[in-house]
């Protein structure tokens, strides 16, 4: 027997499933690995679609204000030139996605930290040691802070806690609460979250 027809014969015993697959355009589909046939689904609400993700359907341009005068949390959208003059922004800290304003003011820096926003991801791998660096060099300068990500949800959200847990000396529940308080959209992954109440 090939290895193609032990493949083949393998396949027949596996248990039928159905997939509800959701494309980027929202669209989904449900895919029978029996038959192969791929059925659109015809949505019955809007309570009836659940993405997986965070649906962007609005521009979120302000950032919260998480420490005054110091740091501010936000979304990509809130990187922008009437943000950074309206807060005297002097820095930006772009995780995971690079700073969406191409033509930032000479007077404005830029750190642009690699980080998937996946339970996998390590804060502790270089994220959080790079992020509070370039934080206190802000303070030392009495410049001011916007960090964000895609949503300004998770891993912005994530950087800005572990920044209060070590430098305002606030515990997880403490840092956390804030954060909400300031930004009630905030919601880190489940990996984050772990490590973040493990971070001392």
């Amino acid at each position: 027997m090939s290895f193609l027809e032990a493949l083949q014969a393998k396949r027949q015993k596996l248990k039928s499933c159905e997939t509800i697959v959701t494309i980027a355009t929202g669209e989904r589909f449900k895919e029978n690995t029996t038959t192969q046939q791929t059925q659109k689904l015809e949505p019955v609400g809007d309570n009836s679609i659940s993405y997986g993700f965070v649906v962007d359907t609005k521009p979120d341009f302000k950032p919260a204000c998480i420490l005054e005068n110091l740091l501010y949390l936000g979304s990509q959208d809130s990187v922008t030139l009437e943000n950074i003059f309206q807060y005297n922004l002097t820095h930006i800290l772009s995780i995971g996605i690079e700073c969406p304003l191409m033509d930032l003011p000479d007077n404005i820096n830029n750190l642009f930290i690699y980080c998937l926003d996946l339970p996998e991801s390590s804060l502790f791998d270089g994220v959080l040691d790079k992020a509070f660096d370039f934080i206190q060099q802000a303070v030392r300068t009495e410049g001011r802070v916007l960090v964000h990500c895609n949503a300004g949800v998770s891993r912005s959200a994530s950087v800005v806690i572990a920044y209060l847990m070590k430098h305002q000396n606030m515990d997880f529940e403490m840092a956390y609460q804030h954060v909400k308080s300031k930004r009630e959209c905030i919601q880190p992954n489940a990996g984050f979250l772990k490590q973040l109440r493990t971070f001392k």
